[in-house]
């Protein structure tokens, strides 16, 4: 339902506290003046940015994770938990979750649902999600740097798919020994890197390596994700002491199958949501961010604040090696140079029609690998 109808259903107490909140002048006691003053404040882009930008850091986090939800309705114990992990350790907040709630409420941003089985759950206008977006991105476009089309750009369209493939058709011809412990000897495994379009190191020893895939401990990061989606689509199989095609994946191979990037994009999503849950409202605002060259650096610096750590990845490093490296791999966007040193991006077409075209819930998450013996 649009904030209209929500009004409507409202009784005039809440009316009266959303009334106050954006200083209206009517009759209290008149639904109908209250619901026609409110509307009108709230439709006046000036009045509705000033009540956007007054909002802390927490509470825009805690509306990122409302906006890009399928689902219309929300228990309150299910938005008190966002609100509580909209806070990301930091200090002492200044307001409880139901403090944060209640503000919302006041001002007219969550209502609780009218019918007999919906009252006690709570409902976010649907108008207002374009409102909100389109406000937040005028925002973040003030703190950005845009730049020119760079003379060289690194642009990795359709090689994701042609790497899934020849990692396939590499197990179909090759023998692949494991180790005791699952992994791929380090002389096949620099055999196989070499015969992928794009080239990566053998992960170094030391260090934490956990937390974005199954085999993340052992590969290198697109590898990792390479051989992980080949793993849950049932295309291979780890047999003692040996990696093995499935039958399925000996006919994607004779049969010289590409795989669709949409599939692959949202396999990311599942496989990544578990330590970055708010990843697919990071794709839509670099997707809305960088639809022209803007600096990497400036993009960080908006988004960084709405990314929570994870162990020991820091924001930053989650942005840069996560977020923006991988959806260079999966060629949704395109990462330059310019003559100064300075990394900048741009959203692809591509990337536009898959990502906007893809939701995956939280439901469909992958647990999160801590280690080689233990899901969280």
């Amino acid at each position: 339902m649009n904030l209209a109808d929500m009004l409507c259903y409202a009784d005039i107490g809440q009316l009266s506290n959303i009334a106050n909140t954006y200083d209206c002048k009517c009759n209290g006691h008149s639904k109908n003046e209250l619901i026609q003053s409110i509307l009108s404040h709230v439709n006046r882009r000036d009045v509705f940015e000033k009540q956007l930008n007054a909002l802390e850091l927490e509470d825009i986090r805690f509306l990122n994770s409302i906006l890009f939800e399928m689902r219309d309705l929300f228990s309150l114990e299910e938005l008190i938990a966002r609100a509580q992990q909209s806070k990301f350790g930091e200090a002492e907040p200044k307001r409880s979750a139901r403090e944060m709630i209640a503000s919302f409420r006041q001002r007219g941003w969550l209502f609780n649902g009218h019918s007999q089985t919906t009252k006690y759950l709570f409902q976010f206008p649907q108008d207002l999600k374009k409102r909100f977006t389109d406000s937040m991105v005028r925002t973040f476009g003030t703190k950005l740097e845009f730049a020119d089309e760079p003379d060289v750009y690194r642009d990795e369209q359709n090689l994701i798919a042609h790497d899934l493939y020849a990692l396939l058709h590499y197990i179909y011809h090759n023998e692949v020994i494991l180790t005791s412990d699952g992994a791929i000897y380090k002389r096949t495994l620099l055999h196989l890197l070499d015969t992928l379009a794009i080239k990566e190191e053998p992960v170094a020893k030391g260090g934490w390596r956990f937390g974005y895939g199954r085999k993340y401990r052992d590969l290198p990061d697109r590898l990792s994700f390479l051989y992980d989606y080949c793993y849950y689509q049932g295309y291979i199989q780890e047999l003692p002491g040996r990696l093995e095609l499935t039958g399925i994946g000996t006919e994607v191979v004779l049969r010289g199958k590409r795989e669709n990037i949409a599939s692959v994009y949202r396999f990311w999503l599942k496989l990544y949501k578990g330590p970055i849950p708010n990843l697919q409202s990071l794709v839509y605002w670099t997707g809305r961010l960088a639809s022209d060259w803007v600096s990497v650096q400036s993009l960080g610096d908006v988004l960084c604040p709405l990314i929570k750590p994870f162990y020991y990845d820091s924001p930053e490093s989650i942005f840069e090696q996560r977020i923006v490296r991988m959806l260079m791999h999966l060629g949704l966007v395109r990462i330059g140079e310019d003559e100064s040193g300075r990394h900048t991006i741009l959203f692809t077409k591509l990337g536009e029609s898959v990502a906007s075209g893809t939701y995956v819930p939280d439901e469909e998450t992958i647990p999160v690998v801590i280690d080689s013996g233990s899901l969280a």
